[in-house]
């Protein structure tokens, strides 16, 4: 019976993660020789993240589809290629209303997160409309056309976008690697140009220290080699060196039980080799190096013993391994430190890419300037023109007080009324003498005529 692991860096990706809910038959062992505690049967063990930005939903996808007995009954029988090819794919149109539900929610939700992502970056970068139909063509992971519902091309652009991005997954980290060491060397070298002779001697004598201090490590075993697997027996797993066996190796180191040596079980073996030329306490090792070291070891070894290329190692592979004569009588193992990284024509080339993007960086920073003192300088003249504004505003009013007019109010009208001054039409509502209501039964009396004769 067949069964894969979820395996970041590695080809076989989504489908061949499917098949780890298959057991495999597992093989005696005397747990009373081994130190500590091993798994513990029917135990989930977390599969390391893939380093895919899609992670998180290429996990939730397997989980669900896990629970549907046809698709599991139809990975039982499916091999690598029907898987990698598509053809596996068209068994989603049979599995559970259930599970479709599910996967139409999960697939929605990752639209949205990709959406949110884009408005994000955009948002960042200007403040325009976003086309989010357009930009999720770049996510080759779903079918950007249908957002709400998770049909087969989804599984299979799923399959085929895991695959290519994890086959490509660790040439990815090794040009990055070289990036880093190029970039550390540039910067040491440009800290040598700031100094005098007598500092920038000092410094490179610093400097060639630290590289001997490094070099100066013990052996370190042929990964993979027969040497290098019964350190890891005796000094890891606390087994007598003299009873090394290599079936009992395999199965022993693989933690999760599924029959297969995927590439985070191998990368652990090489936790003791590494430890001999890295220590975090010491100024010298970089652990950056580090982990492209394990890298590298772990390479090796695939192309050593990975003989159907799906980077998984088998029982089979693996014993088939230990009988060729390299097993035995490996060749030295060179070490980062021992071999060239980049050449000079490479580092100039680097250099010019980095200077390159520094003058670019710098002309916008440039024009971005320019930018601010045109709006400073719009800023200061529209504050000159405003205090002009109040001073004009100022003097018209000290004009009109000075000529004995009162100062007008918003609508042009007078701000308050001379004594004795009233707008033409404005009589009097109340009786001479004062503008207070009459009292309650007071009877007004009738203003005299001007016209009546008195004797």
């Amino acid at each position: 019976m067949k069964r894969l692991s979820v395996l970041p860096q590695q080809c076989i990706l989504l489908m061949t993660c499917l098949l780890m809910a298959l057991e495999a038959v597992p093989i005696d062992i005397d747990k009373t020789k081994v130190k500590g505690e091993g798994h513990v049967e029917g135990e989930k063990v977390e599969s390391p993240d893939t380093g895919l930005y899609y992670d998180e939903y290429l996990r939730q996808v397997i989980d669900v589809l896990e629970t549907d007995k046809h698709f599991r009954e139809k990975l039982q029988t499916a091999d690598i290629e029907e898987i990698k090819s598509g053809k596996l794919s068209r068994e989603l149109d049979l599995v559970s209303h259930h599970v479709r539900t599910r996967l139409d929610e999960l697939k929605r939700q990752e639209v949205a997160r990709l959406r949110m992502l884009i408005k994000a970056k955009m948002d960042s970068v200007q403040d325009t409309g976003i086309d989010h139909q357009a930009l999720l063509k770049q996510f080759e992971h779903l079918n950007h056309q249908n957002p709400d519902t998770f049909e087969p091309k989804d599984l299979d652009m799923l399959i085929k976008a895991a695959t290519s991005d994890l086959e490509n997954y660790d040439k990815t980290r090794h040009e990055e690697f070289k990036k880093y060491e190029m970039m550390k060397e540039h910067e040491r070298r440009e800290y040598l140009k700031t100094l005098d002779e007598e500092k920038r001697q000092r410094e490179e004598s610093k400097f060639e220290e630290m590289k001997k201090k490094h070099g100066d490590h013990p052996k370190v075993h042929h990964p993979g080699s027969k040497d290098q697997l019964k350190e890891v027996w005796e000094e890891a797993d606390g087994l007598d060196p003299n009873e090394f066996d290599p079936k009992t190796f395999f199965k022993l180191h693989d933690v999760n039980n599924d029959g297969f040596l995927d590439e985070q079980e191998l990368e652990a073996l090489f936790t003791k080799e590494l430890e001999k030329v890295y220590d975090p306490k010491n100024e010298e090792d970089d652990m950056v190096e580090m982990e492209e070291e394990r890298l590298r070891m772990r390479e090796h070894v695939m192309n050593e013993v990975d003989i159907n290329k799906d980077r998984l190692v088998t029982l089979e592979e693996f014993l088939r391994a230990t009988e060729k004569k390299e097993f035995l009588e490996p060749d030295s193992w060179e070490t980062l430190d021992q071999q060239q990284l980049f050449t000079e024509e490479e580092l100039k080339e680097f250099e010019s890419h980095i200077s390159q993007q520094e003058d670019e960086l710098r002309k916008k920073a440039e024009d971005l300037q320019k930018q601010k003192e045109e709006l400073q300088r719009q800023h200061d003249q529209l504050q000159a023109q405003k205090q002009e504004l109040q001073q004009v505003v100022k003097q018209m009013e000290q004009k009109k007080l000075q000529q004995g007019n009162p100062p007008a109010g918003p609508a042009g009208e007078l701000k308050f009324q001379p004594p004795g001054e009233h707008k033409v039409g404005d009589a009097p509502k109340h009786p001479a003498g004062g503008d207070q209501p009459l009292p309650p039964g007071h009877v007004q009396e009738p203003a005299a005529r001007t016209d009546q004769v008195h004797p």
